[in-house]
């Protein structure tokens, strides 16, 4: 068997991530490497903090990429911040949720499982309850934008919970860092981690994660190991803490930086309050389009992504049958459902570079044209026009 290089088929993304990378952000990755200690790459790196403080709207000092996607930011919250025996209330509403919880127990922790309803957000008073019975839980952990069923949490209100309790948080912006408000200072956030591969345009591997002063105090206190050399803070922070000096840790991925740079000069740009518009705006317009071939989203809109869209599956039609055919005749990939909503959704991504008009409008027409096939009746002239009429208002604040 002869192996010849690797030509990926063009695909428009619209799952829940990844999702397109910006022409941009291709090119830079195709720049010359460079060392990863080199003064070049070092002052790019101050860059690339300087950057993540502005999208996470923070000045904590540790803001930073973590060589690795974002289940590894996750990882480094919960190793460094979870000692054996430590109690952390865990809210449990979707796929990632019980990730977090899974973590914590990995981290020797006692998990207090608020088991939520997918689809739905996190419900501040069962915390409030959650955190009341058990005093000596120090650690709060939600999903702000939960990927597995689209449903947005209240982070500003289940962080003043938490502080209330004098307890810090460990919080899951993968989804919504770029695409939606995120206020790491204003909402008093703590540990806060993301993905470089959503709503950042950018290329998968990269989770991008910043630590408040409060979060740190803590991870110096420990008495015991972390129990990961690589995601160890307090090894790790010499190679990224400091101005134009670092301590070797590991061998950075030169050419993703890169990625993860020309994106967040993209969004700085763009304005990032005007990306957050962007994509509620582009919501809209497919969600008219949706509901115009009777299709319905399975979140309340009051606790809804705009950049990842659930929808529910029609009677009688098999949802891994439409995504195929939408993937072997248009090129174009959706999400199925996980867990509990699998075989029930199907959810569709309007993340970072995905999230523009022609997209849409060809999502809509694929779908219109494959569900009517199937049996499923849909005017494909009706959802088109309806997705038009939003996108041509422009531009209304969320």
């Amino acid at each position: 068997m002869t192996i010849h290089s690797f030509n990926p088929p063009p695909r428009t993304l619209m799952g829940p991530g990844p999702a397109d990378v910006h022409p941009r952000v291709l090119a830079a990755l195709a720049r010359p490497t460079i060392g990863h200690l080199d003064p070049a790459f070092v002052a790019m790196m101050d860059e690339l903090k300087t950057l993540l403080r502005a999208t996470f709207r923070t000045q904590n000092a540790l803001t930073m990429p973590v060589s690795a996607p974002g289940s590894a930011g996750m990882e480094m919250c919960f190793l460094n911040l979870v000692e054996p025996g430590d109690e952390v209330v865990v809210c449990v509403n979707g796929v990632f949720g019980g990730r977090m919880r899974e973590n914590v127990e990995r981290a020797g922790g006692k998990p207090i499982v608020v088991q939520g309803t997918w689809g739905r957000a996190v419900d501040p008073d069962q915390v409030e309850s959650a955190l009341g019975q058990h005093p000596r839980a120090r650690i709060l952990a939600f999903v702000h934008a939960e990927t597995s069923t689209g449903a947005s949490s209240d982070a500003k209100a289940l962080a003043a919970i938490a502080r209330r309790h004098d307890c810090l948080t460990i919080v899951d912006t993968v989804t919504s860092l770029g695409g939606s408000p995120v206020e790491v200072d204003a909402w008093g956030l703590d540990a806060v981690y993301s993905g470089s591969q959503k709503c950042l345009s950018c290329t998968p591997g990269l989770a991008p994660v910043t630590f408040s002063e409060r979060a740190l105090e803590k991870v110096r206190a420990r008495t015991t190991k972390v129990r990961s050399w690589f995601l160890d803070l307090n090894l790790v922070m010499g190679y990224w803490s400091g101005e134009q000096k670092r301590t070797y840790h590991h061998t950075a991925p030169v050419n993703a930086l890169y990625a993860l740079h020309e994106s967040l000069v993209m969004l700085a740009e763009e304005g990032l309050e005007q990306t957050w518009k962007r994509h509620r705006h582009h919501h809209l317009a497919l969600r008219a389009g949706l509901e115009a071939l009777g299709l319905e989203l399975i979140v309340p809109e009051a606790e809804r992504l705009a950049q990842l869209n659930s929808v529910s599956v029609p009677t009688g039609i098999d949802e891994a049958v439409l995504r195929a055919r939408l993937l072997q005749r248009y090129n174009l990939e959706i999400g199925a459902g996980l867990g509990d909503l699998a075989g029930k959704i199907w959810r569709i991504g309007l993340m970072g570079y995905s999230s523009r008009p022609a997209n849409i409008l060809l999502c809509l027409g694929a779908f219109a044209t494959e569900l009517e096939a199937m049996g499923h009746h849909g005017d494909a002239g009706a959802a088109l026009a309806a997705a038009r009429a939003v996108l041509d208002q422009g531009f209304d604040a969320p």
